[in-house]
């Protein structure tokens, strides 16, 4: 690997593990509930870009797929998340 990429992906490593633990706090002291959907949706975002700089750093496709993964079922979270905010149930009778 490239020097310059071993250290770009390095930095990118810290300053997403920065941001997930910065999340992490604002979860656990959002003064709303929507502060703390949006710290979990900032929280699966910044899970998802680690395994994409490590998948990059290790030359690695099944950090791709379990990225895409987490995508999903955080949207789909997020979404549910949402409605429940919104409306006080998930799923309509």
């Amino acid at each position: 690997m490239n020097q310059i990429l071993y250290l770009a992906s390095v930095f990118a490593l810290g300053c997403f593990v920065l941001a997930l633990s910065l999340a992490v706090i604002r979860l656990s002291s959002g003064p709303t509930a929507a502060d703390r959907v949006l710290a979990l949706d900032t929280m699966y975002i910044n899970g998802m870009l680690i395994l994409l700089t490590l998948g990059l750093h290790y030359n690695s496709p099944v950090y791709f797929d379990v990225a895409l993964l987490i995508c999903v079922f955080g949207f789909v979270g997020s979404v549910a998340m949402a409605k429940f905010l919104l409306r006080g149930e998930v799923i309509e009778p």
